[in-house]
């Protein structure tokens, strides 16, 4: 694999994705290939939107490589609280985000490839992109079992998932991106990919469960640098273009104007968490407090983020029915999010009187509510 960071090959590429889109020009025919030097997900995934935003794809098509830190990556439709353990992420610094593409929920880390094939609509062929992965897999490794499905998934052995795939289709511009486990941590992925959260009804599009199996439990000769220079090598071939991959920073706002706006959006908890479909929460929870035990019921129902309606029910004589309703009262309108939560629950306990035995009990419920966030 040959990897050109020169200063060269940067002009080269700025010069095929300078901005505006108005009156754009480009320098390169068939397509090319561009690697990104960040291992952050927000700054890879405003790449991608980049890219579909800024680029003429009439004369060329684009594959773009990129790998992540610890991530959960959730589709442009889908809820966080029903696809992964947002309180595990949260306590392991694993990050969340959601992509403009719909489909599933996956993890990635740094064994976990990335890669993004640009076309125009027109040409848009998600299968075709998947054949050409499983075509330098095979070149890599003839002896490898797999295969690509009617559901556009990468299988080895006939049983185990290596390849999630979703897409963006544009009015003009498309994207097909998909994953490919090398040697991801899987303990990690199970985990954070399993819900505790209980009582959620939603719209929000579910994953679909599958077992997984990184290509390094089959042959662990293979390395994440040996499958991108392999797909890399069959992508120039089939395109009929130089064997290079331009290294890229997704910071550069010199080759790529705009992108740390991009970046930051997708940062953003109105983005991430806000986007998500209306859903209800309806469950309950015991509270454990000296020698008794307490059922609590909640229901909730949260728009944008935001907990629109809340209602709890404990008994009168556990706690005085003015305390809940101002509890209520805070947290309708305020963000579905722990850290708000316990700020409210701390501000209203200083208006709360100064009884021991009650603000013990106020606590305990307050806990006990940010648990379910």
């Amino acid at each position: 694999m040959v990897l050109q960071s020169s200063l060269k090959h940067c002009l080269h590429l700025s010069c095929i994705l300078r901005t505006p889109k108005v009156g754009f020009r480009s320098t390169a025919t068939g397509g090319f290939i561009i690697q990104s030097t960040s291992n952050d997900v927000y700054q890879n995934l405003a790449v991608e939107d980049w890219i579909h935003d800024n680029m003429n794809l009439e004369n060329q098509q684009v594959l773009f490589l990129w790998r992540n830190s610890p991530t959960v990556v959730i589709g442009r439709h889908q809820n966080p609280w029903q696809e992964c353990n947002v309180r595990l992420l949260r306590q392991k610094n694993i990050k969340l985000a959601r992509r403009r593409s719909g489909g599933g929920t996956v993890y990635h880390d740094l064994g976990n490839i990335n890669l993004t094939f640009f076309t125009t609509r027109k040409k848009y062929e998600r299968m075709e992109n998947l054949k050409l992965v499983v075509r330098a897999l095979k070149a890599l490794r003839p002896q490898l079992d797999v295969h690509v499905t009617d559901r556009y998934d990468i299988l080895l052995d006939r049983h185990y998932k290596i390849s999630g795939t979703a897409a963006k289709l544009g009015r003009t511009a498309a994207y097909h991106h998909c994953t490919l486990l090398c040697n991801a941590d899987k303990l990690v992925l199970s985990s954070a990919l399993k819900s505790p959260y209980k009582g959620i009804k939603s719209n929000a599009t579910p994953s679909v469960p599958a077992s997984v199996k990184n290509l390094f439990d089959k042959d662990p000769s293979l390395t994440c640098e040996m499958l991108l220079d392999a797909i890399a090598e069959e992508y120039s071939t089939q395109h009929q273009i130089d064997h290079h991959i331009t290294l890229i920073n997704p910071a550069d706002e010199t080759v790529l104007p705009g992108i740390n706006n991009k970046t930051k959006e997708l940062q953003t908890w109105e983005w991430v968490y806000g986007k998500t479909p209306k859903f209800s929460v309806s469950t309950c929870f015991n509270m454990v407090y000296k020698d008794s035990v307490l059922d609590v019921k909640v229901n909730m129902e949260v728009k944008n983020g935001r907990i629109e309606i809340c209602n709890i029910d404990l008994p009168r004589q556990w706690l005085p029915p003015e305390l809940c309703s101002e509890l209520v009262k805070s947290l309708t309108g305020s963000k579905f999010c722990p850290n708000e939560t316990t700020t409210l629950a701390a501000t209203l306990l200083r208006v709360c009187p100064q009884d021991a035995e009650l603000q013990s009990r106020w606590n305990l419920l307050c806990e006990n509510m940010v648990t379910l966030m």
